[in-house]
């Protein structure tokens, strides 16, 4: 932290400008709270205090709610063309027609940890190897996560199981 920035002088900055930041930051984003506390985080690791410091937590507050904002909206389009992709844990003829929205819903619903083995397999194309490694797992957790993941998303989408007798294309 700087030394010319006591954390005193941090918590009358916070209590004078913290709600007009946020207020600010709501214009583009869905968490304000997040941008604010940011330009402080950032405003504690500059080795010189700006000249105008309201006016510089301003600006960064407003920064980075513009680019929170464009994250989640290339997230948004990301996750439809995601699910705009054929799943392969469904059998084409048993396959009941699923929303892309609803879809995504789904998956939102799930465990983070459930969504991640997911996504990794079926968009991502990964063996459950490799997803062992990213999720810092064994491989049969891994499978064992995925297994459990599409039972959700089975469950949640009110799509019947595949029998074990079914070939799938794939």
């Amino acid at each position: 932290m700087s030394p010319l920035l006591t954390p005193e002088a941090l918590s009358r900055l916070l209590d004078e400008h913290g709600g007009a930041l946020v207020l600010l930051a709501a214009q583009w984003t869905d968490s304000p709270d997040d941008c604010v506390q940011e330009a402080f985080i950032e405003l504690t690791r500059q080795k010189e205090l700006p000249r105008c410091i309201t006016a510089w937590l301003y600006r960064v507050a407003r920064n980075k709610a513009i680019s929170m904002s464009r994250s989640a909206w290339r997230r948004r389009r990301h996750e439809a063309l995601a699910g705009a992709l054929v799943p392969a844990w469904t059998c084409e003829e048993d396959r009941p027609p699923v929303e892309k929205e609803e879809l995504a819903a789904a998956l939102q619903s799930l465990d983070d940890g459930l969504r991640e083995v997911i996504v990794a397999r079926i968009w991502g194309g990964l063996n459950f190897e490799q997803i062992s490694e990213v999720v810092g797992a064994s491989i049969s957790t891994a499978h064992r996560r995925y297994e459990a993941g599409l039972k959700a998303l089975r469950e949640r989408l009110k799509l019947p199981c595949p029998t074990k007798t079914a070939t799938c294309p794939k």
